[in-house]
């Protein structure tokens, strides 16, 4: 979901077959999350632990947020450090492990088996993750270029890479007593490793970066950016710490201050760089991508009062948590991939099919090889699915989770036919 624009920037980017395997695997597993959401809606107020739930989160977590974030890292990252990927043949090698690994997972939760395919799933999904991070790190020794948005994406994949084997070791736990509590304790631990460390972090360190690039403003401040991710690693640890080792649930307030002073700073930051602006007119992706920021608010909110909710009594409001987490997989986290996708992708087709022409003939705008039409009508079957489906939860109304998770396959159908008009695009023929 992430890229740059300009010819020099793009001399330093990775080839696009490393990169758009991982556009069609996300735009895939979209398709199946929210099919599967419709087969489930009847009963997804239920729990959040139960299987069709997992399975549809870890899709939506894995297939859908980390796959498209890794193809695109491997994209940016170059530009980010001013030299080039260490290794194309370990990207791709990211991505097959990765590929394997994600449905094998999310079968064993599905059919709610913890046994050899979700674990072995697991185990490729950490390899992926650890090649992953060898790629990073050598790139980034080897160019020698510090870069703030380049260590939030390293650290931010060194939480990924603690939240899978967190995931690993609750996976185990469910077999063998490899863990002192049952896996069910443990869930907050990974979830919250995962969103704040994993998402949290990347988004905000290259949103940071990307929003304005693409508004073409020439706002910047380091001295925000290190102050954000200092909180939110702050924040993380000081949640780790606070989970493992003190029982008292008000000092939760602690680190849900850190990560919410990072989360304001990032809205004050997007903020300042929309207001100094060159390009007035945004487009519809643009748009799409500034809302996911004004949306990392309501988990925020949610958080906020689960946590005020627990301090004054032991019961958790189960309805609570499902919003919770449904804000996060389909509101925030997909905002900003279904923005930035029609930001970026269509520049890395155009750049594939046109670059070597440039100057020589006129070529299409990158914005003119998708159809606008198509992505107006999903930002609204996607904007009226999510603000139905939250609804539908905390009314308990399946009648209204059905239609708003009919939306929402709406929503990954169009982004499908997007997404596959610009991996098939062939310019015209003269």
């Amino acid at each position: 979901m992430f890229s740059t624009t300009g010819n020099a920037a793009m001399a330093k980017t990775t080839s696009y077959k490393v990169v758009l395997p991982f556009y069609l695997y996300a735009a895939i597993a979209f398709l199946i999350a929210t099919f599967l959401l419709v087969v489930s809606a009847g009963s997804i107020t239920s729990h959040y632990f139960q299987p069709h739930t997992l399975a549809i989160i870890h899709i939506m977590a894995l297939g859908w947020g980390t796959m498209i974030i890794l193809g695109a890292s491997h994209q940016l990252v170059p530009v980010l450090i001013e030299g080039e990927l260490y290794s194309n043949k370990l990207a791709l090698l990211s991505f097959f492990l990765a590929a394997l690994g994600i449905p094998l997972l999310s079968y064993g939760f599905y059919v709610f088996n913890p046994g050899w395919p979700a674990q072995a799933g697991a185990v490729l999904i950490i390899v992926a993750i650890v090649f992953f991070l060898i790629n990073l790190a050598v790139s980034m020794a080897k160019s020698k270029h510090e870069n703030v948005h380049a260590f939030f994406i390293f650290t931010s994949a060194l939480w990924l890479l603690a939240t899978a084997v967190v995931g690993l070791l609750l996976l185990c736990n469910f077999t063998e007593a490899v863990l002192p509590k049952s896996s069910l304790d443990y869930l907050p631990l990974h979830a919250h490793m995962g969103i704040a460390g994993w998402f949290l972090l990347l988004i905000t360190g290259v949103g940071s970066r990307l929003i304005p690039m693409f508004l073409i403003s020439k706002y910047s401040n380091k001295k925000i950016l290190w102050l954000i991710y200092g909180l939110i690693n702050a924040g993380l640890l000081a949640f780790v710490f606070l989970f493992l080792y003190s029982s008292s649930r008000t000092l939760l307030i602690i680190p849900l201050l850190a990560v919410t002073a990072a989360v304001l700073l990032f809205g004050y930051f997007c903020c300042q760089a929309y207001k100094q602006r060159i390009r007035k007119k945004t487009d519809q992706p643009m748009n799409i991508s500034l809302l996911s920021v004004l949306m990392m608010l309501l988990p925020v909110i949610f958080l906020v009062i689960i946590v005020f909710l627990l301090s004054r009594s032991a019961v958790e409001n189960v309805r609570l948590v499902i919003a919770y987490g449904f804000i996060i997989f389909f509101g925030w986290i997909t905002a900003i991939i279904l923005g930035m996708t029609f930001k970026t992708l269509p520049f890395i087709i155009w750049n594939k099919v046109h670059h070597h022409l440039t100057g020589k003939e006129k070529t299409p705008n990158p914005k003119d090889l998708f159809n606008n039409t198509v992505f107006k009508w999903m930002s609204a079957a996607y904007i009226s699915g999510f603000v139905l489906f939250v609804s539908g939860i905390l009314c308990n109304s399946t009648i209204v989770l059905q239609a708003a998770a009919f939306l929402l396959l709406l929503t990954s159908l169009l982004y499908n036919w997007n997404v596959i008009k610009l991996l098939t695009y062939k310019p015209v023929a003269k």
